[in-house]
């Protein structure tokens, strides 16, 4: 028996009978020998780790469109603290763990620069649509490794794909998911939106905070506390009643007051109109995109604007800005 066979029979033995096993899993598109050493759920937490599109989001924002402050969340960070928490909690239910952490490191790798307005601008310009969680499906199975993917299992993919609030993943380790994504980012943008002036402690709603505690720490206590005494030896991640009401009320604050209505946001016009003029050049000059791009096009049979759409959201807000000012920005004329 060798070093996978013995993780695999210890989570046959160990783990709940409602968790995913990596023995069991339906597999991937293209069959690969086994590890001798690691199950395939941590096979693939790897892969996410170390590939291209995993590194670009620490140059990508989170709320705070290039922050003048190195305490700001990125995407990068946003990312780690949902798999810290995904992690809590799997490991409380004993459910998979290495299942659980691919899905979060992997969920937000096809966000574009500048947040969700670079999502909804891209969404608004491509006649196809796009949305950052089909994205990031397409980065894993298409994007990477120049157009090879990194053929991960079905169930690393199906939770990236539905952990929008939409979303109904179909393992319970995709469901922890869905909700450590929305416990991390309302309580961490909470957190920025105090650094950065734009809340304090005492404007959050009373009614909210009386439920889920008066500062970051506590509200992510009894958020998860709430999650694992509810979840726990059933067939379902749920939270109480009351409990869930109070995430709901305060993410809908977060939306009126910092997401969409706050100085935060100032910026996202700017935002908006830069990646569609990217977008527009490129459509009109589709040999300038790199090779790997253009063969997405002659191997693939993609679309122009799917293929324009996969360029512009795997860039950094930097190399938005650095592209966009060498494609419109004149240069002052020197003498060589």
């Amino acid at each position: 028996m060798n070093i996978r066979e013995q993780q695999e029979l210890e989570e046959r033995l160990y783990l709940s009978a409602y968790a995913s096993r990596s023995a069991e899993t339906r597999g991937r598109d293209r069959l690969e020998p086994l590890c001798d050493i690691r199950p395939e759920y941590q096979r693939d937490r790897d892969r996410i780790l170390h590939c291209k599109a995993f590194r670009r989001l620490k140059h990508k924002t989170q709320v705070f469109l290039a922050p003048a402050g190195d305490h700001y969340r990125t995407r990068l960070t946003h990312t780690l603290e949902v798999a810290q928490i995904g992690r809590t909690i799997a490991k409380a239910l004993r459910l998979n763990q290495d299942l659980t952490e691919a899905i979060a490191l992997g969920h937000d790798l096809g966000h574009t620069p500048f947040g969700h307005a670079g999502e909804d601008a891209l969404d608004a310009i491509c006649t196809e649509g796009f949305t950052h969680y089909e994205q990031s499906v397409r980065v894993v199975e298409v994007l990477e490794k120049k157009g090879v993917g990194l053929n991960l299992t079905w169930e690393v993919r199906d939770g990236i794909l539905n952990h929008r609030t939409a979303g109904c993943p179909s393992t319970l380790e995709g469901k922890i998911i869905r909700l450590s994504d929305k416990i991390a980012y309302i309580n961490h943008d909470i957190d920025d939106a105090i650094r950065g002036g734009i809340l304090s402690e005492d404007m959050l709603p009373s009614d909210c905070t009386d439920v889920l505690g008066h500062s970051v720490r506590a509200r992510l206590n009894c958020l998860i506390h709430d999650i694992i005494e509810n979840s726990m030896d059933k067939p379902e991640i749920v939270m109480s009643p009351h409990v869930e009401q109070a995430m709901k009320d305060l993410r809908e604050f977060m939306f009126t007051n910092v997401y969409l209505n706050s100085k935060s946001k100032s910026e996202d016009g700017k935002a908006k109109a830069m990646l569609k003029q990217l977008f527009v050049y490129y459509m009109d000059h589709l040999s300038e995109l790199p090779e790997e791009y253009r063969m997405l096009r002659e191997v693939r049979g993609d679309s122009a604007e799917r293929v324009v759409c996969d360029y512009i959201a795997g860039m950094s807000d930097g190399y938005a800005i650095d592209t966009y000012e060498r494609l419109f920005v004149p240069r002052n004329w020197q003498v060589y």
